[in-house]
C-alpha cells in the first residue's frame, strides 16, 4: 500500500518532492522519484508490506518498462509460478515485479490475471506509452489530469493540484457532492482533473497524446450467468471461497489484524482469519462513551469465542474533534460520510499494533443487507397508479407537517427506481439548488431494467456507486491517513462474481437479509450472539452537534458564512440547522457535509475560480 504520482511535466525536484511529501502520510518508509528519458518523473510514497527490502523500493525498473504501484497483488505467488514456466526471472519477493512481468507476458490483458486491489501506472520505453489501471471493485484511488498533451497522475487529489495552475472548481462536482456527500466518478472537484473509474485501464502516448480508457471487468448485472446448485452446496462453494480469500490477505512480511465491529460482515472474517492462521489474530473495535452508539460488547463476546487478541479503542469527543479539524488533509476533496471520523480513529490506534488490517466491507453491497432495501412504504407506494399518486401527493405537499410534505414529494415520483434514487440523497432536498441532474451517470443502468428483481437492482447499484464512490474513498483515505494497509476479503472479485449469480432468497428470505452469509457464520459463532437490529458504523455526531461542538456549528454555519457556500438554499439550512439544534429532527448528516464542505472551499477556494 502506498502513494503513486507520475508526470510528463517535468517539475524540478523541489517540487515533485513537495508533492510527495504531500501524501507521505501514505507510505513513510521511502520517499523516491525518479527521471526517465528527460520525458517522465515518477515518484512513490512506499509502505512495505511484502519484500521490505529495499530492492524492491518503487519506482521500480523491470527490463524496459518502469512502474510505480499501489495495492497488493493478493495471487501474485501462483502468478509469479506460471511466468517462472513462461521463462522469467525474479530477483525480489514482490508483487511489484509480478505486475511487471505479467505486463510483459500478457500485455493489456495482464489485469485479468490479477486479484487484488491496485492503481499502477506502467512506462513503456519501447512504445513511449503509459499503460495503467485500476482494480475491479475500485479499492485504490487513482486520479489524473490530462489537457491533450500532458499527463499527470496520483493516488491523491492534493498532489496534482501542487504547482497547477490550471485547475478550476467544477460548481456541477459540487452539486453532485451537495446531493451525494461524494463526487461521483470519473469526477473529481477540479473540472480538469478525472478518476479513473473502477474496472477500467488506460493508455496514454507520450508521442501523440492520446488518451483511452477500457473497461476490463464488470459485473453481470443482467443475471445471464446463474448458479444452478441448491441452497447448501452455494453455502458450501461461498465458504470456502471467502475462506480462501480471507486467507491469501493475511500473507504480508508486517503484522496483521482484523477489525471487528461485532456485526456480521466483520465477525465473519475474524472468524474466517482464525481459522486459517495458526497463531492467535489480533481484533479491533472502538468503544463510545454515548449510549445507544456503543456496540463494543458484541465485538467482545464475539473476540472471546474466537479466542483473539482483542483490543477496544476509546472514543472521545476530544479526539474525534481533532480529526474533523484536520479532516481536508487526508481527505483532500470534499467528502460526507461521518462515519469517515470514527474509521480514521479505528485506524490510527489499529496502527499501534500491526500494519494490515481485514475489514469486513462489501457484504450489505453483496448480500442486500441494507435496511433501506426492505422499505415497506416504497414497495407499497408504486403499487398504486401515478395519477392517483400525484394527486394525493400535491394535497399533502401543502400541508404545514413537514413530515408529510415529505411523504407528498415521494408519492409524486414516477416509479420505484426513482424513488430509491431520490431516498438515497433524501426525498427533501430543496435545501440546494441542483445545478444539473444529480441522476445523470450510466451507473443507472444497473437499476433501471427488469432482468432482475427490485433488491438485486438496488443492490447492483449501489455496489458500483456507494461502495466505490463512498466505503472504498472512506476506507482508503482513513486507514492511509496513519499509513494502515486496509484489506477486504468479502470483495474478493470472484466472491463478487459468485454473489453476483445467486437467487435473491439465498441472500434475503422472509426478511432475513444476508441470510447466506449468515449461515456460513453461524458455522463459526454461535446465532444468539447476533440476535439485534442491525446498526451502523456511525459517531455521536448528532448530540455532539447539540453540545460539545454546537458553538462550533453555529460559528460556522451562520447566515454569513452561509453565504460563502455555493448552490444552497440559505434559508432553508439555516432552518435546518435550528431544527437540529431544538432536537425536532435529525439535521447531522446535512451539518456535517456542510461543514466538509466550507473547510475544504476555505483552504481552496480563494485560489481557484469555480466553473
Amino acid at each position: 500500500m502506498c502513494g503513486i504520482y507520475g508526470s510528463t511535466i517535468l517539475y524540478n525536484e523541489s517540487e515533485v518532492t513537495s508533492k510527495l511529501k504531500r501524501t507521505s502520510f501514505r507510505g513513510p518508509d521511502k520517499l523516491d522519484f525518479k527521471y526517465v528519458n528527460d520525458k517522465v518523473v515518477f515518484g512513490h510514497n512506499r509502505l512495505a508490506i511484502v519484500d521490505l527490502d529495499k530492492r524492491s523500493n518503487q519506482p521500480f525498473t523491470y527490463k524496459n518498462i518502469h512502474i510505480v504501484f499501489n495495492g497488493e497483488i493478493f495471487n501474485f505467488k501462483t502468478l509469479r509460478e506460471d511466468l517462472i514456466k513462461l521463462g522469467f526471472e525474479f530477483h525480489t519477493t514482490s508483487d511489484t515485479e509480478v505486475v511487471c512481468a505479467a505486463y510483459l507476458a500478457y500485455k493489456e490483458d495482464c489485469v485479468r490475471h490479477f486479484n487484488g486491489m491496485f492503481a499502477f501506472v506502467i512506462y513503456d520505453t519501447e512504445t513511449n506509452t503509459f499503460f495503467g489501471a485500476r482494480d475491479r471493485l475500485g479499492q485504490k484511488p487513482f486520479y489524473y489530469y490530462h489537457n491533450g498533451k500532458d499527463f499527470e497522475f496520483a493516488s491523491q487529489i492534493s498532489s496534482i493540484q501542487l504547482y497547477n495552475s490550471n485547475l478550476t472548481i467544477s460548481e456541477k462536482s459540487i452539486g453532485n457532492y451537495l446531493a451525494w456527500g461524494n463526487i461521483p466518478d470519473p469526477n473529481s472537484i477540479f473540472n480538469e482533473v478525472k478518476k479513473l473509474k473502477a474496472g477500467y485501464t488506460f493508455k496514454f502516448s507520450l508521442n501523440t497524446g492520446d488518451f483511452s480508457t477500457n473497461q476490463y471487468w464488470d459485473i453481470d448485472y443482467l443475471g445471464n450467468n446463474k448458479f444452478k446448485g441448491s441452497y447448501n452446496e452455494a453455502v458450501n462453494e461461498l465458504d470456502d471461497l471467502l475462506t480462501d480469500a480471507t486467507s491469501i490477505r493475511m500473507f504480508a512480511d508486517v503484522p496483521v489484524g482484523v477489525f471487528l465491529s461485532g456485526g456480521i460482515d466483520s465477525s465473519l472474517i475474524a472468524a474466517l482469519a482464525a481459522k486459517s492462521s495458526s497463531n492467535k489474530i489480533k481484533t479491533f473495535s472502538v468503544k463510545f462513551d454515548e449510549k445507544g452508539f456503543d456496540e463494543s460488547i458484541y465485538a467482545k463476546k464475539v473476540a472471546t469465542h474466537l479466542q483473539t487478541e482483542h483490543h477496544e479503542i476509546h472514543c472521545n469527543s476530544d479526539e474525534g474533534i481533532d480529526l474533523i479539524h484536520n479532516f481536508s488533509k487526508y481527505y483532500d476533496e470534499p467528502f460526507a460520510d461521518s462515519s469517515a471520523i470514527p474509521s480514521m480513529l479505528l485506524s490510527k490506534h489499529t496502527r499501534k499494533h500491526v500494519t494490515v488490517a481485514l475489514s469486513g466491507d462489501a457484504g450489505d453491497e453483496n448480500y442486500i443487507g441494507y435496511s433501506r432495501y426492505q422499505n415497506n412504504f416504497g414497495k407499497r407506494l408504486f403499487k398504486l397508479p401515478l395519477p392517483l399518486r400525484s394527486i394525493t401527493g400535491q394535497a399533502l405537499s401543502t400541508l404545514p407537517n413537514y413530515k408529510m410534505n415529505v411523504v407528498g414529494k415521494a408519492l409524486k415520483l414516477k416509479d420505484v427506481e426513482t424513488y430509491y434514487l431520490n431516498s438515497l440523497i433524501g426525498i427533501d432536498h430543496d435545501w440546494f439548488d441542483k445545478n444539473s441532474d444529480v441522476f445523470d451517470f450510466p451507473e443507472r443502468k444497473y437499476l433501471f431494467h427488469d432482468k432482475k428483481d427490485i433488491y438485486e437492482r438496488m443492490s447492483n447499484f449501489d455496489l458500483k456507486t456507494y461502495l466505490n464512490w463512498d466505503i472504498n474513498t472512506k476506507v482508503d483515505r482513513a486507514s492511509m491517513a496513519f499509513s494502515l494497509e486496509a484489506r477486504s476479503p468479502i470483495m474478493d472479485y470472484r466472491a463478487v462474481e459468485f454473489a453476483n449469480s445467486l437467487p435473491s432468497n439465498f441472500k434475503m428470505e422472509n426478511g432475513n437479509q444476508k441470510r447466506i452469509l449468515k449461515d456460513i457464520l453461524f458455522k463459526y459463532v454461535p446465532e444468539a450472539y447476533f440476535n439485534r437490529p442491525k446498526a451502523g458504523f456511525t459517531m455521536p455526531f448528532s448530540e455532539w452537534f447539540r453540545d460539545n461542538l454546537k458553538d462550533y456549528v453555529l460559528e460556522e454555519l451562520s447566515p454569513s458564512e452561509l453565504k460563502n457556500i455555493p448552490l444552497i438554499n440559505q434559508t432553508e439550512v439555516t432552518k435546518r440547522i435550528q431544527q437540529h439544534m431544538d432536537g425536532s429532527w435529525n439535521r447531522y448528516p446535512l451539518i456535517w457535509k456542510l461543514l466538509v464542505l466550507k473547510q475544504w472551499l476555505n483552504t481552496n477556494g480563494k485560489n481557484y475560480s469555480i466553473k
